[in-house]
């Protein structure tokens, strides 16, 4: 019973904690400004796409398929993680970690 006593109050301090935190934090920071439907004046802008470079297709087999060529051109100056490398090992599908060392013996 005296468990049970003492988890009342628990509950009635636990539920005006968050009470006051939910307030207090809605009123704290704004989101997005005054206008987050406009980009600031001063933001940069691309004004010229950049085309895939070489990277970006190696480890694919030639002739390249239509789709992933397509693909490349529609990502523009998008970060895609596609043209980088990525995992080692048995993951590494497209050889981008073939040539290098490996992490203990650089």
């Amino acid at each position: 019973m005296k468990i049970i006593a003492c988890a009342r109050p628990a509950g009635l301090i636990g539920s005006a904690l968050l009470l006051l935190a939910g307030t207090t934090s809605a009123s704290a920071a704004p989101v997005a400004g005054l206008a987050p439907d406009m980009r600031p004046v001063g933001a940069p802008t691309i004004t010229v796409p950049s085309a895939p470079n070489a990277d970006a297709l190696h480890g694919i087999v030639k002739p390249t398929p239509e789709s992933i060529e397509k693909f490349m051109r529609d990502q523009g100056n998008w970060y895609t993680p596609f043209t980088v490398p990525g995992m080692s090992g048995p993951y590494d599908i497209r050889g981008w970690h073939a040539n290098r060392p490996a992490a203990g013996k650089r």
